[in-house]
């Protein structure tokens, strides 16, 4: 079962390098995206040198790394369970010899990696070459940080796994999928760091597991915490992710016995 899913994301992986228009569009997005969110920010410190508990410095790789932490985790399996169940496909793969919620995980990781190396990577360097920036300086932070980061893609995985199994509740849920997105840009410090929000918000965000999947990580990255406080933080995005995984086997139990095929 092991060598299915690894070609699962061998498969996803491939399937994403064969489009190359998206492949450089994908680069100049994401160096447009850190560009203009470095600039943006710059006007905004102006001449202080540190606001919402970080220096310029600090702030600038965030707005890199934040991104760079986006290519990763982001994907649209919501959609594609959504799609599966309105062409009746779903039918098929829930009769096959493996776990379909398991099987949309691995394709989100091929295409995961796929992002990571071939839209952040160039993305960031270009970037690098107008934009000073600072990457962690020792292996332990390095490490810390992709720790982070796959646990990040977890979560997001799983909030989409809820998402997209909301279907065969609701049939349609466009809407809410497009809402979702939103909602976990703006709640995992991608647009602002959460700690820009007030202290009544920053409080009530602590018990959602949104800054879990871009705040963390990139908090790590640009070392504005301890060692230690890292570890903690890595010990949230592993409760969260046991956390979700309890709603995700309970609706999908629901979903199968629910199931009805409008296609296919």
């Amino acid at each position: 079962m092991r060598k299915l899913y690894m070609e699962l994301i061998r498969m996803r992986f491939l399937t994403m390098l064969a489009y190359r228009v998206n492949y450089y569009s994908g680069i100049i997005i994401y160096g447009i995206n850190i560009g203009a969110y470095f600039f943006l920010w710059s006007a905004i410190y102006g001449s202080q040198q540190q606001l919402g508990g970080l220096t310029v410095e600090q702030m600038t790789s965030y707005v890199a790394i934040a991104w760079m932490s986006r290519a990763f985790y982001f994907n649209n399996i919501d959609m594609e369970i959504a799609q599966d169940v309105r062409d009746g496909k779903v039918a098929i793969e829930m009769i096959r010899p493996y776990n379909y919620l398991s099987v949309k995980t691995a394709q989100a990781f091929g295409e995961g990696i796929f992002r990571f190396l071939f839209f952040a990577g160039p993305g960031i360097f270009l970037i690098s070459l107008i934009i000073p920036f600072h990457f962690p300086s020792s292996g332990e932070a390095w490490g810390l940080y992709l720790i982070s980061l796959m646990f990040a893609f977890l979560i997001n995985t799983q909030i989409n796994l809820v998402t997209g199994l909301l279907t065969f509740f609701l049939l349609r849920n466009d809407g809410m999928m497009r809402a979702k997105r939103v909602v976990v840009d703006l709640l995992s410090g991608l647009v602002l760091p959460i700690s820009f929000f007030p202290g009544w918000a920053q409080t009530a965000m602590g018990f959602l597991p949104f800054q879990a999947v871009n705040y963390y990580p990139s908090l790590i990255f640009t070392g504005a915490i301890t060692t230690g406080r890292a570890w903690e933080l890595i010990g949230f995005q592993v409760a969260w992710m046991l956390i979700l995984l309890m709603p995700i086997l309970f609706m999908w139990k629901k979903a199968r016995n629910r199931l009805v095929v409008q296609g296919g």
